[in-house]
């Protein structure tokens, strides 16, 4: 395969890639897995593992030339744990072979991830986990609980931390394993929400055999793995390049220009100001978006998803006092299992309730407060006195 040395040669790949792969008479599922093959997925990920070891930013030409071709697309919100987080933690940590393995049929939407870190007792705190992996022979037995994983119910395959040694402080006795979803003793559970939803899951693992094949990382380096889990996932969270006005604030924006009769010039400078503030995140966003196409994603992905919680807050309680009475009407209390979240396409009522786990979800606002303060702006860091104690003699 000859380098790539400017957009125009990319163009040109592209154009003869579509000539020998027509998307209106090639499946769709035939069509993705051409296009992973040709290296024309994820450009910056090497050859062979569906790129071409391109800089991130020409990512835009190639969808936009799929795009305009009518070429089919892998349902990036369906899988969105598998693309945002699941991959960069298995290119930057699994062999060869769990890469050959897992990459394809990620990417071409064929097994569908989740994420099973937060437990009931270590949401915030990930490193005070008690999920326990036992070494038997080749294979890990764990036991355990998770809560708040989305897609469990359609996942083929998760990422999971798990704690395998407790006689050392809790950050250096944890270990990180993909785990087959269907394997006996899996059970996924769903977790109703105040929107009426069961968006998220809670999954019980009883006496689960994860071969030693399917680890990430050395045994006890499951912290240093989950931080490249995580610094993905606040990236896929808050940050991103999108047009002005979209989001939140753009359905905001819409409702004060379609009911004049409902504005109150008290609300104005109100929200004016969450419209700057949203532009300056989507701006800021976009400089996020440069500096993961250097490189790996760093600590200011904290502040990418901060601002997003809180804007996304702020923005669904004004939406409210602007349309006042109109606002508390809710049509949507009923138990479904939804695939993606969607803001944009829903009642006021459903974006002001869910709008409250935003500031959960990815690492609660408190803890990326603490990221911001000690990792980006250099502050002392907290004074944390379980340092050196071992798992097993910490409170629970």
């Amino acid at each position: 395969m000859q380098p790539l040395n400017t957009q125009h040669d990319l163009e040109n790949r592209i154009h003869d890639f579509l000539a020998t792969h027509d998307p209106g008479a090639t499946s769709k599922l035939d069509f993705l897995r051409a296009r992973f093959d040709a290296g024309l997925a994820w450009l910056h990920y090497p050859p062979g593992l569906g790129g071409l070891g391109l800089p991130r930013d020409q990512q835009p030409i190639a969808e936009k030339a799929f795009a305009a071709a009518g070429a089919p697309d892998n349902e990036p919100r369906r899988i969105g744990i598998g693309l945002g987080m699941a991959a960069p933690t298995i290119l930057g940590f699994g062999s060869e072979e769990q890469k050959q393995r897992w990459l394809r049929p990620l990417w071409c939407g064929e097994e569908v991830w989740c994420q099973l870190f937060s437990e009931p007792g270590a949401g915030s705190d990930l490193a005070a986990l008690a999920t326990r992996a036992v070494r038997d022979g080749d294979d890990w037995i764990v036991s355990g609980q998770k809560v708040w994983t989305s897609m469990a119910h359609e996942a083929r395959w998760a990422i999971l931390v798990t704690r395998t040694d407790p006689d050392v402080p809790k950050h250096q006795g944890m270990t990180y394993f993909v785990l087959d979803m269907t394997a006996p003793g899996v059970e996924v559970r769903p977790l109703r929400q105040m929107t009426g939803e069961a968006e998220f899951n809670e999954v019980f693992l009883t006496d689960v055999r994860i071969p030693d094949s399917q680890r990430l990382g050395a045994v006890g380096e499951g912290w240093k793995v989950a931080q490249t889990t995580l610094m993905n996932e606040r990236v896929a969270i808050g940050g991103g390049a999108s047009p002005r006005e979209s989001g939140m604030i753009g359905v905001l924006a819409q409702s004060w220009r379609d009911n004049e009769k409902l504005r109150d010039p008290s609300l104005h400078d109100r929200l004016l100001t969450l419209w700057v503030a949203a532009e300056a995140a989507r701006l800021t966003a976009q400089r996020l978006s440069a500096q993961l196409a250097a490189g790996q994603p760093g600590p200011e992905g904290s502040a990418a998803k901060y601002a997003f919680a809180t804007l996304n807050q702020q923005i669904s309680g004004l939406e409210l006092e602007l349309l006042g009475e109109e606002a508390l009407r809710y049509d949507e209390w009923t138990m479904r299992r939804p695939d993606t979240v969607d803001f944009v396409g829903r009642s006021p009522g459903y974006r002001y309730l869910r709008a409250k786990g935003n500031s959960i979800e990815g690492g609660t606002s408190e803890i990326l407060l603490n990221i911001i303060a000690e990792r980006v702006l250099g502050l002392p860091g907290e004074i944390r006195t379980d340092k050196d104690v071992a798992w097993k003699d910490l409170p629970r």
